[in-house]
């Protein structure tokens, strides 16, 4: 499934930055005893002795380890200056730390990518032979749950308080997200994961479509051109998909929709600083809040599906009832590790990289899904699925391309 921010700036800094203002290193400077007010209007052509009085060696001796005080004589800014040596390693201190910093990125996005294939493919298998997507996702989410209410209770991080205004702002994203959810689970138990994945690479055509709607943003023409590969590309492929059926399609097509609305009317309620929690806390509340509602509803569309008959039912189709628990317990587990990565690593990068590593993630889900499960894929499909992700890829570029300002 699609893990996306939900437009809230990250509150929680990951990397503390390196102090860059070192104080300068001073070479002795002979018979300087004392200093009088500079004029800051003709600071960059100053000259020292402008600036100082001549004094003995031996006043400056017992002053240089002391702070001076430079006044502005016509206000009341100052600047300090002590004498301080320059540390000898501190250009490798900082390239050592932004060595293990990207070490560090680099191993959340190969944790990101592989939690999404191991999800993508042990999902798969459950919904082919357990064809039950909401009692699925349900109980992916009650997974997901259980990881939150245990990383809440051990103090691994802080559970949020909730206000009223913040929970009345939270139920419909909640709502929506899981409607996204079931609707992916349902695309992928209708056909092949790489053509479910190759369908929501339309995300950014909705996404500008409801900022325009509801947000009344509009694009600029980048973005707009980067859309036409996107679908054009997806249309391909769609044309050319052997496992293609219209419930698969709409589905998926409808995640989309549920998806990106959910980030715009994110950015649309929850603009006020009281309203805001850190990605994960607000992806946490919203799982809990999506299981609540999901289980009723899961049960009231298929019944209780999740009996040792049923169990049984879907171990006569190719998988016995050992090996759909723990895949079922596998899909849950990475269904929730790799959204609570994604928000880890939006708030180490900024949203136009994250989305760029999501783009290549589509990528990885795509051909490993077609490896493992030996998907027979055409050329036109491929060039179609390849034209839709370079597509994706434009878009994120061209977010990061801002118009220039207009001259007054």
């Amino acid at each position: 499934m699609q893990s996306t921010a939900l437009a809230l700036s990250p509150t929680i800094p990951f990397f503390k930055p390196l102090n860059k203002n070192t104080n300068p290193r001073y070479s002795p400077l002979s018979n300087l005893s004392s200093l009088k007010p500079l004029d800051l209007s003709s600071i960059h052509g100053l000259s020292c002795q402008k600036a100082c009085y001549l004094s003995s060696w031996s006043s400056f001796n017992a002053r240089i380890s002391e702070s001076f005080v430079v006044s502005n004589g016509r206000n009341d800014d100052s600047f300090k200056v002590r004498a301080a040596s320059v540390p000898e390693n501190k250009g490798e201190t900082k390239d050592s730390s932004g060595l293990s910093g990207t070490l560090q990125l680099g191993a959340m996005f190969a944790i990101w990518y592989l939690l999404n294939i191991y999800f993508n493919i042990s999902n798969k298998q459950v919904l082919k032979v357990y064809t039950f997507p909401a009692t699925v996702t349900a109980f992916q989410l009650g997974c997901g749950t259980l990881m939150i209410l245990i990383m809440w209770a051990s103090n691994l991080y802080h559970r949020p308080k909730l206000t009223r205004s913040q929970l009345a702002a939270i139920i419909p994203l909640a709502v929506i997200h899981t409607l996204g959810n079931l609707l992916t689970n349902v695309s992928l138990g209708q056909v092949n994961v790489s053509f479910t994945h190759t369908i929501k690479a339309m995300e950014p055509f909705f996404t500008v479509l409801f900022s325009v709607l509801l947000l009344g943003e509009w694009p600029t023409l980048w973005i707009l051109s980067s859309l036409i590969p996107v679908v054009g590309g997806v249309a391909l492929a769609s044309f050319t998909e052997v496992s293609f059926n219209w419930i698969g399609f709409s589905s998926a097509m409808a995640s989309n929709v549920t998806n990106q609305s959910r980030n715009v009317l994110s950015k649309k309620f929850m603009v006020r600083k009281e309203d805001t929690l850190d990605n994960i806390n607000l992806f946490s509340v919203i799982t809990i809040i999506s299981f609540i509602l999901l289980v009723p509803t899961a049960i009231l569309l298929e019944g209780v599906k999740f009996t040792p008959s049923y169990l049984q039912s879907a171990a006569n189709q190719g998988l016995n009832v050992k090996e759909l628990c723990i895949r079922s317990l596998l899909a849950g587990f990475c269904f929730h590790s790799y959204q609570q990565v994604s928000y880890m690593i939006l708030q180490m990068v900024s949203p136009v990289t994250h989305s760029v590593g999501n783009c290549v993630k589509r990528v990885v889900v795509i051909v490993s899904s077609v490896i493992f499960f030996q998907t027979p894929v055409s050329p036109i499909n491929s060039l179609g699925t390849a034209v839709a992700l370079a597509g994706v890829f434009l878009y994120s570029k061209a977010k990061r391309m801002k118009p220039k300002p207009k001259a007054a």
